[in-house]
C-alpha cells in the first residue's frame, strides 16, 4: 500500500529530525558515514609533518637530542596516522561478531570432537 503525500510529508520531517538529534544514528541507519577519524588523521599528519621538521632543525644544528626529540613527534604521528585510517572500514558490532563466531565454531567442534568421536 502506497504512502499518502501527508505520510510521506510527516515521514520526510521525522528523517529531519532524526538526523538533527542524533546525526551518528541517522548516517548509520542511511549508510552514508562520514569519516569518523577525521580528526585524528589531521591531528597524526600534523604531528607527523612537525616531527620531520624538527628532524631536518636537529640535522642542520647538528643536535643529535633534536633530532631524536623530531624522530619520536613524526612516529606518534605516523602510528596516530595509520591507527585512524585503519578503523575506517571496520565496523565494531560485525568485528565482534566475527571473533566471537570463531570461537562459537571451535567450541562447537571441541564439542562434537568429545560427544560424537566414542
Amino acid at each position: 500500500m502506497p504512502l499518502s503525500d501527508r505520510e510521506r510529508k510527516l515521514l520526510a520531517e521525522m528523517e529531519q529530525a532524526l538526523s538533527a538529534d542524533d546525526p551518528r544514528l541517522s548516517s548509520t541507519l542511511t549508510g552514508s558515514r562520514t569519516f569518523p577519524g577525521r580528526n585524528r588523521v589531521l591531528i597524526g599528519s600534523g604531528a607527523l609533518i612537525s616531527g620531520l621538521a624538527i628532524i631536518l632543525g636537529g640535522l642542520v644544528s647538528q643536535t643529535v637530542p633534536v633530532g631524536i626529540f623530531g624522530f619520536l613527534i613524526a612516529l606518534t604521528g605516523l602510528i596516530t596516522v595509520l591507527s585512524a585510517l585503519a578503523g575506517i572500514g571496520k565496523s565494531p558490532r560485525i568485528a565482534k561478531e566475527k571473533k566471537s563466531s570463531g570461537i562459537r565454531s571451535r567450541l562447537e567442534q571441541r564439542w562434537d570432537d568429545r560427544n560424537f568421536d566414542n
